[in-house]
C-alpha cells in the first residue's frame, strides 16, 4: 500500500475520491468532471473506445456520399431529369437504326435539338472538336418545331434521313454544299425511305432541298416497328410561341414544293395542296 500511495496515479485517484465525498456533504459544491487519467482504470466490461481517426474518416465519407447523392436528387414534382431521358432516347434510336439499317457501321455523332428555319433536321460534318482529346465529332440535329403534328415514326424517319448523310460522309462521296445526289438517293431507298423534293410520290429524287416519305413495308418501317415494340417514344416537342402582340402566332406560312403555292394558317394545321395532292410544308 505504501508503494501504491507513492504512485502519482493512485494519489490523483485518492484526491478525486476525496472531492466526491466533500461534494456529497456539501450539495452546493459541484464535482469536477470525469478526469481523463481515470480512463486507465475503466472496467473491462465497459464499452470499448471509438477510434477518432476511424470516426473522422467515416464522417468524411458520409459527407462525400451525401454530396454525391445530392447532385442526383430531384423535387417530388420532378422525380426524373428530362435532359438525360430525352437525349438518351435519341441515342437509343440512333443505335437501333445504326444496327438494323446500317449494319452498325456508322460512327458516333453528337445529336442535338436545334431550330433551323425551313429544315426538319440537318447534318454537319466535323462540327465539334475535343477540348483535350484529339479528334472531332459530326453533328446531327433535329428541329423540335417540326415535331408538332407528326408521329414518332415520321420524326425518326428524319433521323434516318440524316443518318444517310452520316453514312455518305463516312463510306461514300459526300457532295458539296449539302446537295442530295444520286448516291444519297440510292441509300435512302435501300434503308426504306423514298427521297422526294415534294415529300410525296412523283417528286424528284435529287436536289438541294429534299424531303422523303416512308416506303410501306420497307426496311425503315420494320425497324421502327421493332423500336416502338420496345416501348420507345419521344417526350418533347416545341410549344406554341407568342407573337409580338403577346398572342399566339396565327399566320404561319406553308408551301407546296410541287407547284410553289403558299398558304397561311396556325402552326399545327395539316395543309394539303389539292392540285398536287401532297402535304404543304411549314416554312415560317
Amino acid at each position: 500500500m505504501a508503494a501504491a500511495a507513492r504512485d502519482p496515479n493512485f494519489a490523483n485517484v485518492y484526491r478525486y475520491l476525496g472531492t466526491l465525498l466533500l461534494a456529497q456533504k456539501s450539495p452546493s459544491r459541484r464535482a469536477r468532471p470525469y478526469p481523463s487519467f481515470l480512463g486507465h482504470f475503466r472496467s473491462p466490461l465497459a464499452a470499448p473506445r471509438c477510434n477518432y481517426r476511424k470516426k473522422r474518416n467515416r464522417r468524411e465519407n458520409m459527407t462525400m456520399d451525401k454530396r454525391h447523392r445530392r447532385s442526383y436528387e430531384r423535387e417530388v414534382e420532378q422525380p426524373i431529369a428530362i435532359t438525360p431521358v430525352e437525349y438518351s432516347g435519341l441515342q437509343e434510336a440512333y443505335d437501333h437504326f445504326n444496327g438494323t439499317l446500317f449494319d452498325g457501321k456508322l460512327v458516333d455523332v453528337f445529336i442535338t435539338y436545334q431550330r433551323h428555319a425551313h429544315s426538319r433536321g440537318h447534318f454537319a460534318p466535323d462540327r465539334f472538336s475535343g477540348r483535350t482529346a484529339v479528334g472531332g465529332r459530326h453533328e446531327l440535329a433535329l428541329n423540335p418545331d417540326h415535331f408538332v403534328g407528326r408521329s414518332d415514326e415520321e420524326i425518326t424517319s428524319t433521323l434516318v434521313h440524316e443518318m444517310v448523310h452520316v453514312w455518305q460522309q463516312q463510306h461514300g462521296k459526300p457532295p458539296s454544299r449539302g446537295y442530295h445526289n444520286k448516291q444519297w438517293a440510292v441509300k435512302m431507298k435501300e434503308v426504306g425511305l423514298q427521297p422526294s423534293n415534294t415529300g410525296g410520290a412523283g417528286g424528284k429524287e435529287t436536289g438541294q432541298q429534299m424531303s422523303h416519305y416512308v416506303i410501306p413495308g420497307g426496311c425503315f418501317a420494320g425497324a421502327f416497328a421493332e423500336l416502338a415494340a420496345m416501348g420507345w417514344r419521344l417526350n418533347l416537342e416545341s410549344a406554341h410561341r407568342a407573337g409580338p402582340d403577346g398572342g399566339r402566332k396565327s399566320k404561319t406560312k406553308f408551301t407546296c414544293f410541287g407547284c410553289g403555292q403558299n398558304a397561311w394558317g396556325k402552326p399545327d394545321l395539316a395543309v394539303t395542296c389539292t392540285p398536287c395532292g401532297i402535304e404543304m410544308r411549314l416554312v415560317d
